[in-house]
């Protein structure tokens, strides 16, 4: 949703509609955490690794369906499938949600500690600062995970059908 889409190119469902909100959902159960029963959290979960998931298998049809000599075919729908889930799942779900925990809990903890607040308050100012939080994270995180791929993983791939940055 970030760049305008060239004339007559392919819409991204998971990547340039109300769709891709849906990989947040992880992180806006960490902020909620201090608020709801930890089922709800574990269901943000759910729901930000299914979207991981269908988008990691849209890649991967969409690789299948160029046309090419069939011996390169399933590199490229591994490489694209297996890219993509990698990238999504450290992007979207282990480092964001991983962050927004501990700038909550920290939140939580230091207010705690430095001010008389009620509970209630202190969790509410804790829930904001994480959504506050997430919007911040989020161009840092990808560009990094861009950045280890590129170092580690993406190394690996047959240099044809090798994924474009995510």
């Amino acid at each position: 949703m970030s760049e305008p889409q060239p004339r007559g190119a392919e819409r991204d469902l998971y990547r340039d509609t109300w769709v891709r909100y849906l990989g947040y959902a992880n992180e806006v159960g960490e902020a909620f955490r201090s608020l709801v029963p930890a089922a709800v959290v574990w269901l943000s979960y759910g729901v930000a690794s299914s979207y991981v998931l269908a988008d990691a298998i849209d890649k991967g049809k969409k690789a299948g369906e160029v046309p090419s000599p069939e011996a390169g075919r399933s590199a490229r729908v591994t490489v694209a499938v297996v890219d993509t889930f990698v990238w999504q799942a450290l992007a979207s779900v282990a480092i964001p949600g991983f962050t927004i925990n501990r700038v909550c809990a920290t939140s939580l903890y230091v207010l705690g500690t430095a001010t008389r607040w009620p509970l209630a308050v202190r969790k509410w100012t804790t829930t904001a600062l994480g959504l506050l939080t997430i919007p911040v994270i989020i161009h840092p995180i990808d560009r990094s995970v861009d950045f280890l791929l590129d170092s580690s993983l993406r190394k690996l791939y047959p240099s044809v059908g090798k994924p474009s940055s995510s």
